[in-house]
């Protein structure tokens, strides 16, 4: 038997991802801030409570050493550096990067898209060789670059596996897409408005694809970058209609060509001018990767969490990450409004 640390281990990744490993026969450490265990966990899952965030504490459960530290909360230049400084204890890391890291060839990427013309127009589909934003401080993105560019300047001395996550999806998610039309169908809204035609495509993860990766990947150790995608990329009038399936309502879409209308009509997390798709072929080459779900396949727990979630509070206070980063989602007076102003 192999030992195994992972580092955010009750997010949702880390849980599924901590099963797999245990199921796979890993001696598995779960460590979170929480130090809390997942009910689906096997009994031989070792719990602790740490902050990777205190360096003492994380060497602490790393202890005398392991064989794969996956770390599913890694950021930045520190993060890079807190992880490099165990290579002596550890045997290989696998880290969660982001899609988000990727930028077109005019230099567009994700941090630009509020811009005129801002939005990077990618390659369908988007392979690992694509440029990468300037690593720094200043986003999420550029964060995750300098992570990712820290820990392959230090392959030599602890090989990493980088995974580049979509749009990730599964219960536990502090900011689930999904909210957009669960809640929707939830209130009664039998109509929903759809810019870019609906056709909008954001590649989506499951947790359970990247938890898979995740255990391909510990015993194979080595350096390397790879998209953590699932099998296809839905279009967003296909994903609120695979929602609408679960929950069992039907609803007429309103296809809006072109971008949101005024007070954001029209507009989901989704909401791409040109697609984000990415290609999955070097995980299939270098680990033999093979799905192990389908976006729909995955969606009713995923629906059932949310509603749960949900059950007796207002959005904003079960998901308050959700409304940070995307605002109201739900401004139906707008939306009603919408009609009139666009025969006006």
């Amino acid at each position: 038997m192999t030992r195994a640390v992972v580092l955010g281990a009750t997010g949702q990744i880390g849980r599924v991802a901590v099963g797999a490993l245990a199921r796979d026969g890993w001696e598995v450490t779960a460590v979170s801030r929480g130090g809390g265990r997942d009910a689906g966990w096997p009994e031989g899952v070792r719990v602790v409570r740490a902050d990777r965030e205190d360096d003492a504490a994380l060497a602490a459960a790393v202890g005398d050493g392991c064989d794969v530290l996956v770390d599913m909360v890694a950021f930045g230049r520190a993060h890079a550096r807190q992880l490099v400084s165990l290579a002596g204890r550890v045997g290989s890391a696998v880290v969660i990067s982001s899609v988000s890291v990727y930028e077109d060839d005019q230099g567009r990427n994700f941090d630009t898209q509020a811009e005129p013309d801002g939005f990077p127009e990618y390659p369908v589909p988007v392979t690992e060789k694509q440029r990468t934003v300037r690593p720094g401080d200043a986003s999420y993105s550029t964060r995750k670059a300098a992570l990712e560019r820290d820990l392959l300047a230090a392959g030599d001395r602890l090989p990493v596996t980088l995974l580049r996550a979509g749009a990730i999806h599964g219960p536990y998610c502090r900011t689930p897409r999904e909210l957009y039309f669960v809640k929707r169908n939830l209130d009664g809204r039998r109509r929903r408005v759809l810019a870019y035609g609906g056709a909008s495509r954001f590649h989506p993860a499951s947790v359970h694809n990247i938890a898979e990766l995740i255990r391909l990947a510990a015993p194979r150790p080595g350096t390397r970058v790879l998209n953590a995608v699932d099998p296809e990329a839905p279009t967003v009038a296909e994903i609120a209609a695979a929602i609408d399936a679960v929950m069992g309502v039907e609803t007429e879409d309103v296809l809006l060509d072109g971008p949101p209308a005024p007070g954001g009509v029209g507009g989901t997390p989704w909401s791409v001018p040109v697609p984000v798709v990415c290609d999955m072929t070097e995980a299939r080459r270098q680990l033999g990767y093979r799905p192990v779900v389908r976006y729909a396949e995955s969606l009713p727990e995923t629906v059932a969490f949310i509603e749960e979630r949900l059950a007796g509070r207002g959005w904003r206070e079960a998901y308050p990450k959700m409304f940070e980063n995307y605002g109201d989602l739900f401004d139906y007076a707008a939306e009603d409004a919408w009609p009139a102003a666009r025969r006006a």
